[in-house]
C-alpha cells in the first residue's frame, strides 16, 4: 500500500522499555536488538520480547493527548471529546474541530482533518508501522522451532492486536488496507483499500484466533500474577462484541439490519462464560457506598473489572517518563500538584443532565424525551443535591473531599490549609469588578486557596486515583526530579467489564431481546446502589418499547462511561448529531447511504435531541454579592476576609444525606451559581452552536496521507483528492 520511500521509516525500533507497564514480570523495561534474524523466534525469550515489543507500540497510553495516540484520544479535552456534552468546545478562531459550524474540515487545505490514517511516519506512530511489526511477528513466531503450546500463547496475543489497529481504522474509514504480510517497499505492494465487510470480517478472524489460541492457557483464571495483564480470549472476544455492536449500528447499518443485531448478540453472549473463567466480572468491593465499587477499579491493578488494560508506575526517571499515568496529573487542581497540571472542566451540559439519585433524569433535561423524568427535583443552584451516586465519583465542585497520597500544602503555587490525606477542593471564585460579575464572557475569576487563574468550575473526577478508597497509586512527591512532581501508577482500563454488559444489553435490544438488555442495565445500576425496589432507577417499559429501552441503553453508556473515551465513538455509530437526515449534504452521497431504519431519523426514533444546534456553557460558584468583589491575590479571597467559616466537605465514606444538606446551606449563604461562557461566540458576540457536518461520519485521508500513498489510494466520498486535483473521492464505505 505504501510507497517505498515511506516503508524505508519502518525500521523496526525494538526499545521495549516505551512499553506503558507496572516494573515486573513481563512488564519489566526489557530490550530487543535493532538487528536480528529469523532465528531469534526459535527461543523463547526471544520471541516473548518481540511480542512485547507489539504490547510497547499498540498498548493504550493515555500519557500522550495527541494524534492516533494508541486510541486515548477522547479521554481529554481533545477534538473528540469536545464534540461530545463532556467539555466545551467551539472556538470563535479557525481550529481543528468536529463540531465548529464556522469551519468545515477539508482534505486538502485550511481547517485541515486530523489524520489517524497514517499520524506519523516514525514507525512507533504510524498504524501501518504497527501492522507492519505484527506481521513480521506473527511470520516469524509461525515458521519457528517453538512448542505449538508456546506458538499458541505468543501468537493469540500479536493477533489481537492486529485486530486492534484495524478496529482503531475502520471505525474512522470504513474500509481500508488488509495487509497480511510483511510487504517489500515497491510500487508492486500495493494493496487497495478493502470494504468495510471485508475489513470487519478480517478483525472478527483475527478475534476468533486469538480466542481460541489463548484458550488453553487463559480459561482458568487468566494469566499467573506475573503476566497478569497479558490479553486474555475474554480480551479478544470482549473487543469482538465492541467490533460486532460498531457493525450493527446505524452508521454502518443505515437499513437497520436485524442480522448484524441477532450475531452481536449471539456473540457477546457467548463471550460472558470465557470472561468469567478468565477472572473477569462486574467489581462490587466489600464495602459498597456512595458509588466506591465504581469507582475502586480506576485506582487499583489486579482488578477483576480490568478486561483490556494499560499498567503504569511511579519510576522517578526521565527514561521512563512514559510509565507514569499522566490523566491523573493532568486532573487535578492546580494546588495539589504544584501547578503540573490544573483539572480538567466539565461541561454544564453533562452536569445539569446527570441521573438523580432515584436513577431517572432531571425534570429539567429534554436530551432523551422517551425515558422517565425524576420526581426529585433538581435543584440547579445545587447541583450535587440528591444525585446518582456515579456523580459524586465523576465530578469535583466546591465543598467536597478529594484526597491523595503525598502533601503539597506548603510553598510553590498550593498553600492549601491540609496535606494530601485531608485536601478537600474550595473552588469557588471571585472577581475583581462589579461588571464581571454578572458578564458570562469575562474570564477574570479567581478561585479560591490559590487556584487563582488556574481554577475550574466543576472539576472532572472520572477515573481518580482516590486516597479515601484506599488508592495510594497517585503520589505527589516534593522531591522528584523536577523539584516537584506527581506520579501516578494507576491502571489505564480500555475495556471493563461493565462496558461489556453494555454492549451485551444494546445488542440484545438491537435484536429484540429486550428482557435481557433490561437485565444487563440492572446489573450495572446494582452495583451503584440501585435496587428491584425501584426496578434500579429504569423505566418500567423498556421490556415493551425497542426506542425507549434503547434510548436508556445509551444513557446508561453515556452516564457509566463518562470520561473514559467513548462518547464520541457513540454519538457517531448512532449518528447523535443530525440523526442522519443531513446525509444529502454530503458530495456524491449514494442513495444507499440514506438512513432507512430506525424511521429514517435515529434522533427522532429514540427521542434524542440532536447535537447539532445546541451549545455548551460552563459553570462555577462564585462568591455571594454582599461579599464584594476581591483582588488577585491569595489573601484577597473575600470570604476569608469576611471571616467566613467554611463548612466540612462532603467526605464520600460517610451516608451524604445530611452532609449534602450542610453544604446546601453553606452555599445558599455564600455562593452563586453563575453559568459562563463555554463554546465561543463569533465575532459579534452570538453565540456560537454545534454543527457537525455529515461528511464526518467517515473520515477522509489527510492530504499527506494520500500524497505520501499510492495515488492509485482512494478518497473517501465527499472529501477532496489531494491526489487527483481535488477532485471528488470515489470510495464508498458502505459498499459491500
Amino acid at each position: 500500500m505504501m510507497k517505498s520511500n515511506i516503508f524505508r521509516l519502518f525500521g523496526i525500533g525494538l526499545t521495549v522499555a516505551a512499553l506503558a507497564s507496572c516494573s515486573e514480570s513481563f512488564l519489566d523495561d526489557k530490550k530487543d536488538s535493532d538487528n536480528f534474524g529469523p532465528e531469534i523466534y526459535n527461543n523463547l525469550d526471544g520471541a516473548t520480547l518481540r511480542v512485547n515489543s507489539v504490547y510497547g507500540e499498540c498498548l493504550p497510553n493515555p500519557s500522550a493527548a495527541a494524534g492516533w495516540n494508541n486510541n486515548c484520544t477522547g479521554i481529554y479535552s481533545d477534538i473528540q471529546s469536545k464534540a461530545t456534552e463532556e467539555y466545551c468546545g467551539i472556538s470563535s478562531s479557525s481550529e481543528t474541530s468536529f463540531v465548529n459550524p464556522q469551519y468545515e474540515m477539508d482534505a486538502i487545505t485550511g481547517n485541515r482533518v486530523p489524520d489517524y490514517f497514517q499520524n506519523e511516519q516514525k514507525h512507533l506512530s504510524n498504524v501501518w508501522g504497527r501492522i507492519r511489526n505484527i506481521n513480521d511477528v506473527i511470520e516469524g513466531i509461525s515458521k519457528s522451532s517453538l512448542s505449538q503450546e508456546n506458538k499458541d500463547k505468543l501468537l493469540g496475543q500479536v493477533y489481537f492486536f492486529r485486530a486492534w489497529c484495524y478496529y482503531q481504522l475502520v471505525k474512522w474509514y470504513g474500509g481500508v488496507p488488509i495487509i497480511k504480510t510483511v510487504q517489500n517497499t515497491d510500487a508492486a505492494s500495493f494493496t487497495p483499500r478493502s470494504s468495510a465487510k471485508e475489513c470487519f470480517d478480517f478483525i472478527i478472524e483475527d478475534l476468533d484466533n486469538a480466542a481460541k489460541l489463548l484458550s488453553d492457557a487463559t480459561t482458568n483464571g487468566g494469566w499467573d500474577s506475573n503476566n497478569w495483564g497479558r490479553i486474555t480470549s475474554g480480551t479478544a472476544l470482549a473487543l469482538k462484541g465492541r467490533v460486532m455492536v460498531l457493525w450493527a449500528s446505524p452508521m454502518f447499518n443505515r437499513t437497520n439490519d436485524k442480522t448484524r443485531w441477532e450475531n452481536a448478540y449471539q456473540a457477546i453472549k457467548a463471550s460472558i462464560p470465557v470472561l468469567n473463567a478468565c477472572g473477569n466480572d462486574l467489581y462490587m468491593g466489600s464495602n459498597n457506598i456512595n458509588g466506591s465499587a465504581f469507582a475502586t477499579p480506576f485506582g487499583e491493578v489486579k482488578n477483576c473489572e480490568d478486561v483490556f488494560v494499560a499498567l503504569f508506575n511511579t519510576n522517578d526517571d526521565d527514561s521512563d517518563e512514559g510509565k507514569n499515568n499522566r490523566w491523573e496529573n493532568g486532573i487535578r487542581p492546580y494546588n495539589t500538584n504544584n501547578g503540573k497540571g490544573g483539572g480538567y472542566e466539565a461541561s454544564a451540559m453533562i452536569v445539569d443532565m446527570f441521573p438523580m439519585a432515584d436513577g431517572k433524569l432531571p425534570s429539567t433535561c429534554d436530551t432523551y424525551s422517551k425515558l422517565e423524568k425524576s420526581g426529585i427535583s433538581y435543584e440547579k443552584d445545587y447541583p450535587f443535591m440528591n444525585r446518582d451516586p456515579r456523580f459524586y465519583r465523576t465530578f469535583a465542585f466546591p465543598g467536597v473531599r478529594w484526597t491523595y497520597n503525598g502533601d503539597a500544602s506548603q510553598g510553590g503555587s498550593n498553600n492549601n490549609p491540609t496535606d494530601g490525606k485531608n485536601y478537600s477542593l474550595w473552588n469557588y471564585v471571585w472577581y475583581t469588578s462589579a461588571n464581571d460579575q454578572g458578564n458570562v464572557e469575562s474570564g477574570e475569576a479567581y478561585g479560591a486557596d490559590n487556584l487563582l487563574k488556574n481554577k475550574k468550575g466543576i472539576y472532572v473526577r472520572k477515573r481518580t486515583s482516590d486516597y479515601d478508597l484506599g488508592s495510594a497509586m497517585y503520589n505527589y512527591s516534593s522531591g522528584s526530579r523536577n523539584g516537584a512532581f506527581s506520579f501516578c501508577a494507576a491502571p489505564y482500563i480500555e475495556i471493563r467489564y461493565a462496558e461489556v454488559l453494555l454492549n451485551y444489553a444494546e445488542a440484545a435490544c438491537g435484536a429484540g431481546h429486550l428482557n435481557e438488555a433490561v437485565e444487563q442495565l440492572q446489573k450495572i445500576r446494582s452495583r451503584v446502589g440501585y435496587t428491584a425496589e425501584n426496578n434500579y432507577g429504569l423505566p418500567t417499559n423498556l421490556a415493551s418499547d425497542q426506542a425507549a429501552c434503547m434510548s436508556a441503553v445509551l444513557l446508561e453508556r453515556q452516564i457509566e462511561l463518562a470520561y473514559e473515551g467513548k462518547r464520541f465513538d457513540d454519538m457517531r455509530r448512532w449518528m447523535l448529531f443530525d440523526g442522519g437526515a443531513n446525509t444529502a449534504e454530503i458530495n456524491g452521497a449514494p442513495a444507499t447511504w440514506k438512513l432507512t431504519g430506525w424511521d429514517g431519523n435515529t434522533c427522532t426514533w429514540l427521542g434524542f435531541k440532536p447535537f447539532n444546534g445546541q451549545r455548551r456553557e460552563r459553570m462555577e460558584f462564585r462568591v455571594a454579592d454582599k461579599y464584594g468583589i476581591g483582588g488577585t491575590t491569595y489573601d484577597s479571597d473575600p470570604l476569608v476576609k469576611a471571616g467566613v467559616v467554611r463548612c466540612a466537605p462532603i467526605d464520600l465514606r460517610q451516608p451524604i444525606a445530611e452532609q449534602q444538606e450542610v453544604l446546601k446551606n453553606w452555599y445558599s449563604e455564600n455562593l452563586v451559581r453563575k453559568d459562563s461562557k463555554g463554546d465561543g461566540r463569533d465575532q459579534n458576540h452570538v453565540d456560537l452552536t454545534i454543527h457537525f457536518f455529515a461528511k464526518y461520519y467517515f473520515l477522509g485521508l489527510a492530504s499527506g496521507a494520500s500524497t505520501r500513498n499510492d495515488s492509485r489510494l482512494q478518497q473517501t466520498i465527499g472529501w477532496a483528492d489531494a491526489n487527483h486535483g481535488g477532485a471528488n473521492g470515489t470510495f464508498d464505505p458502505l459498499a459491500e
